[in-house]
């Protein structure tokens, strides 16, 4: 693979991530505001974290993988 198709890449993936990481961060804020108990928007926050644990992780795996197409 060429060194710009691969930088091509890992620009369209970052965006990715940080797309995927804005939406949960969002979402998250969106249950929270309309949680009615404790419960629920600590359930949010923690489905928040997970979205963007997710996103970052989903991230790297693609980093490696292109990495590795080197």
């Amino acid at each position: 693979m060429s060194r710009m198709k691969v930088d091509c890449l890992y620009f369209t993936t970052s965006l990715k991530e940080g797309f995927r990481y804005f939406k949960a961060f969002f979402v998250g804020l969106a249950k929270k505001v309309t949680a009615r108990s404790e419960k629920e928007a600590t359930e949010a926050d923690l489905q928040t974290a997970k979205m963007q644990v997710e996103a970052a992780d989903e991230a790297e795996d693609t980093k490696k993988r292109l990495h590795k197409s080197m």
